[in-house]
Formats: C-alpha cells, sequence, structure tokens
C-alpha cells in the first residue's frame, strides 16, 4: 500500500497557487511574502517520510557551502526514485505555478530553472548572515518543523547594517518569499536544535547556473505558455 497517498501534480500546483495569491505581503526589513497552507498535507507528509537522513555535518563555517557534498536536492535522480520528489517538482516546474510566481514576485521566470534543497539541520547547525546570491530569482523556505521546540527555528532577519530585527514564524506549511537584493540579510543564530529543523527552500535560478545537478530537470526551463504533462 502506498504511503501516503500522494496528489497529483495538478492539485499540488492548484493549492500553492491559492496560497500564493492569498499571500501577505511585507517591506520591512525588505520586501517579503509569507503564505500559510502552502502544500496539500499529504504531500507534507510525503516529504517527511522520504528515506533520506539528515547529513552528519561536525562542523560548519556557518555556511552551508561548507558541506556541499551532504547536501540534499531534487535532483533529476532522486526525482526518478521517489515519488515525492517528482509530484513536488513537477508540481511547481507547472506554467500556471510560474505565472503566478512572476506576477507577484515581478521577476522573469520564463527560461529559469526549478532548484530545490531538502533541508534538515540538527543541532550544531547555524547560517551566519548573508545575501542570497542574484542567480537566484527568488528563495522560498516552507517550514515542515515539528516538534515543542519548532517555533523557535525560523529564520532570522537583519536589517541593512546586519544588526537583528527579529525571527519568521515557523508554523508548520508556512513560507516566506523573497526577491535576492543587497539588503536582504537573513541567517540562522546558534541555537539549540533539539530534533530535526526541516524545509524546504525553493528557488527558480537563471540559466547561468553552475552546479546542473542540484536542478530538478536540468534539461527543461521553465515555461509560462504552455502546460507541462
Amino acid at each position: 500500500m502506498e504511503f501516503p497517498r500522494l496528489p497529483s501534480p495538478s492539485s499540488v500546483a492548484e493549492h500553492f497557487a491559492r496560497a500564493l495569491a492569498a499571500s501577505e505581503r511585507a517591506e520591512w526589513p525588505y520586501r517579503h511574502w509569507r503564505l500559510s497552507d502552502v502544500l496539500p498535507e499529504s504531500m507534507c507528509v510525503g516529504i517527511l517520510s522520504l528515506p533520506i537522513p539528515p547529513p552528519l555535518v561536525a562542523l560548519t563555517d556557518g555556511t552551508r557551502a561548507s558541506f556541499n557534498a551532504k547536501r540534499i536536492f531534487f535532483s533529476a535522480e532522486r526525482i526518478a526514485r521517489y515519488a515525492p520528489c517528482a509530484v513536488l517538482a513537477a508540481a511547481l516546474q507547472r506554467p500556471q505555478v510560474a505565472r503566478g510566481l512572476a506576477s507577484t514576485l515581478g521577476i522573469p521566470a520564463e527560461g529559469s530553472f526549478l532548484r530545490m534543497e531538502y533541508i534538515q539541520d540538527t543541532d550544531g547547525m547555524w547560517l551566519e548572515p548573508h545575501c542570497d546570491i542574484p542567480e537566484k530569482l527568488f528563495s522560498m523556505v516552507i517550514y515542515l518543523c515539528t516538534g515543542p521546540d519548532a517555533k523557535d527555528w525560523g529564520t532570522d532577519i537583519y536589517d541593512s547594517e546586519r544588526r537583528w530585527v527579529g525571527r519568521s514564524a515557523t508554523e508548520f506549511d508556512s513560507a516566506v518569499i523573497f526577491t535576492p537584493g543587497a539588503n536582504t540579510w537573513h541567517g540562522f543564530e546558534p541555537r539549540p536544535v533539539v530534533g530535526i529543523r526541516r524545509l524546504m527552500e525553493i528557488n527558480y535560478v537563471r540559466p547561468s547556473w553552475r552546479d546542473r545537478d542540484q536542478l530538478c530537470f536540468p534539461e527543461r526551463p521553465i515555461q509560462l505558455s504552455a502546460e507541462a504533462l
């Protein structure tokens, strides 16, 4: 018996499109959008059920690049192997979703590529304040954290002077989206993580993206005009 019974890519796309249309935009300390009920619950359960253990990271310098070889991307290989990866990738590749993101965020989505990372942070993980690189057209984090301490595991937000100003909420199946810029400082201050801090980071990236093995469909750019099969 299949568990969980996954939704179709089209129903995931429609669910996400509704969440995006209902998103709340804020301007401080930089423009971002907050979403709730981002994915169908069975889609979330499918991701959390993936037989992919958290990476063992002994030391980090405050960047994910310090353990690049252990990061988990929904690559073409994983999409071929795991149904939850395939369903979510197909959903967010659909022109319906791309048009919504292009319109809401004001990004040139046509011709970009879908990149998705499954993050499972454990105790000792931290990220220094940083801005995402402009090769990412947008950055979205979907929080899939569970447990009594998950409320404290939001992304730390900084102002243009890199002063800490707040922390994202981490309600299950909520998300934050922003478009990278010179003032979009964010990170994860060192603090205890009792359990596993699970997230999805999702981007559309420019065609110049060098690490093609990180892309869901390295030979299929995002299209706005025709529905993908």
